[in-house]
C-alpha cells in the first residue's frame, strides 16, 4: 500500500470511528475537533436533516407536541437511552452516562407557532394554520443528534448529561412547568441554544450577563358611555381614554427610565367600535412590557396598572385590566459558563468566529432554567449570502439553513462532556429507580 494510500486510510479511522474523551488540555481541544468531524458525518448530519424535516412536517403547538415526543423517544428507544415521559405534558427527559453526579443539561424546545407556511417546498407543513417558524424543528434534531454521539461515548463520561426536550416555549413557560416537577433539581449546569438568520453559519454569539430581558403582557377593557357621534356630549368616550392611556404608557420609557436601562412598552392591541358614528360602551387594548433586569421589569407594572387606572379616571372611565402569566424573566448567562463556552467553542470553530451578542429585548422561556439553575444561552449561526436571504423568526417564509446542524449538534456534545471533565462536585445522587419508567 502506497503513502498515500496509507494517509487516506489513517484519516477515515480518525474521523469515522468514535475517540475516548480525553482530560488533558490538548486533549479537551482536540475533542471539540473530534465531535464537529463526528457530526459531519453523514451517518449524523443526514440524519439530524431527516430527523428535522419529519418534524418541520408535522408542526404542534405548546403542551401539544405528542407526536413529536413520540418521535424523541423512538429515538431515544433505538440509541438504548433511558428517559422519563411524560414531564410537563409532552415534554421528555433523557441521560446519558453514569447515572450520578454530576449532572449538566442540555435542552431543546419542540413547540412549532400557529402561522400558515408561505414557502414551498417538498417538507413543506402538512398541518393548515401551524409551521415551525423559529427554528424549534432544528434544535430537536441537533439534541438528538448530540444524544446519538454522547452514547458513543458514555463509557468515558465522568457523570451523567441529561436532555432536555421541552414542550410550550412560545408563550407556554414549558420551562417553568418542567423546573415544578423537581425532575432537575440537582442539575448543576444547562445549556441552551437558539438558531439565527443574524450570524453566520459556523460562527455563534452570546454574551455573559442578560442577553434577552424579562417580558410580561397586559390586557385592559376601559369603559365609558357610548352614543351618537354628533352628541358626544351624551357619553363617555372610551377610545379618547384608550389613547391618552396609550400616550401615557409611552412616557414610562422616555420619561422615568434610565436612558442607559433598556426597556419597552408596546401597545399592540387596540379593540373598541365598529361604525363610523357610534361612540362604543368600552374599548380593549393589550401590549407588552419588558426590561433587561428583574428591579426595572417590576417598576414598569407598577406603573402600567397605575397609569391605565389612573388615566382612563381623566376621561370619566373605569378601566379592568389584568397582567398574563406567565411572565419570562431576565435570561442571563452565568459569568463561569461564559468562560467555558468561550473555550469550547474557540477549540471548535475558532476564536473570530465567537460574536460578541449585545443584549435584545425578546424573551426565552430558556430564562427559568437560567433563574434556577446556573445557565447559558447562545445564538448559532444559519447564514450564508451565498445561499440567500434567510428570513427571521414567527415569518410564514422562515427556512432553516440545514449546514448548521453539525454545529449545534458538536456544541452541545462538547460543552456537556467538557464540562463533567471541568467542573465536577459531589451532590446527591438520582433516586435509584429506573430512568424508562412513564410517570
Amino acid at each position: 500500500m502506497g503513502l498515500g494510500n496509507w494517509v487516506c486510510l489513517i484519516f477515515i479511522l480518525h474521523v469515522f470511528l468514535a475517540l475516548p474523551i480525553s482530560s488533558n488540555p490538548e486533549g479537551l481541544a482536540q475533542n471539540s475537533v473530534d465531535f464537529l468531524d463526528y457530526a459531519r458525518k453523514p451517518e449524523i448530519s443526514d440524519w439530524m436533516i431527516g430527523i428535522r424535516r419529519r418534524i418541520h412536517e408535522n408542526p404542534e403547538l405548546g403542551f401539544e407536541e405528542f407526536e413529536t415526543s413520540e418521535l424523541i423517544r423512538t429515538e431515544l428507544d433505538k440509541m438504548d437511552i433511558p428517559y422519563k415521559f411524560p414531564v410537563a405534558v409532552t415534554g421528555v427527559i433523557g441521560f446519558i452516562g453514569t447515572g450520578k453526579p454530576p449532572f449538566v443539561a442540555l435542552r431543546a424546545d419542540m413547540d412549532a407557532l400557529a402561522i400558515q407556511e408561505g414557502v414551498e417546498w417538498e417538507h413543506k407543513s402538512k398541518i393548515p394554520g401551524k409551521m415551525h417558524a423559529c427554528g424549534h424543528d432544528a434544535h430537536v434534531a441537533m439534541l438528538l443528534g448530540a444524544a446519538k454521539m454522547l452514547q458513543k461515548h458514555r463509557d468515558d463520561l465522568q457523570g451523567t448529561i441529561v436532555l432536555v426536550f421541552q414542550p410550550a416555549e412560545e408563550g407556554g413557560g414549558g420551562a417553568k412547568k418542567m423546573l415544578e416537577t423537581g425532575m432537575l433539581e440537582n442539575v448543576e449546569a444547562i445549556f441552551g441554544l437558539h438558531v439565527s438568520n443574524r450570524v453566520p453559519v459556523g460562527s455563534v454569539a452570546s454574551r455573559a450577563g442578560p442577553i434577552l430581558a424579562a417580558c410580561g403582557f397586559f390586557d385592559a377593557v376601559i369603559s365609558g358611555k357610548g352614543g351618537h357621534a354628533a352628541l358626544p356630549q351624551h357619553s363617555i368616550d372610551p377610545i379618547l381614554a384608550a389613547s391618552n392611556v396609550i400616550v401615557s404608557l409611552q412616557q414610562l420609557v422616555s420619561r422615568e427610565a434610565d436612558p442607559l436601562d433598556s426597556q419597552v412598552v408596546t401597545v399592540g392591541k387596540f379593540k373598541g367600535g365598529g361604525a363610523f358614528n357610534v361612540i362604543p360602551d368600552s374599548v380593549t387594548i393589550g401590549g407588552t412590557f419588558r426590561a433587561l433586569s428583574k428591579e426595572s421589569f417590576l417598576r414598569l407594572k407598577q406603573r402600567i396598572e397605575e397609569v391605565i387606572t389612573l388615566q382612563v379616571g381623566v376621561q370619566r372611565c373605569n378601566a379592568t385590566m389584568q397582567f398574563i402569566d406567565p411572565f419570562y424573566p431576565v435570561t442571563a448567562n452565568d459569568k463561569d459558563l461564559h468562560k467555558h463556552f468561550q473555550n469550547v467553542a474557540r477549540d471548535m470553530v475558532g476564536a473570530q468566529n465567537i460574536k460578541e451578542m449585545p443584549p435584545i429585548m425578546g424573551a426565552e422561556d430558556f430564562s427559568f432554567f437560567a433563574e434556577a439553575i446556573p445557565g447559558y444561552f447562545f445564538f448559532l449561526g444559519m447564514k450564508n449570502e451565498t445561499k440567500g436571504h434567510l428570513e427571521p423568526g414567527h415569518s410564514p417564509y422562515y427556512t432553516v439553513n440545514e449546514d448548521s446542524l453539525p454545529y449545534g449538534a458538536a456544541l452541545h456534545s462538547s460543552l456537556a462532556t467538557r464540562y463533567l471533565l471541568e467542573y465536577q462536585k459531589l451532590i446527591p445522587t438520582w433516586p435509584k429507580k429506573s430512568l424508562h419508567d412513564e410517570l
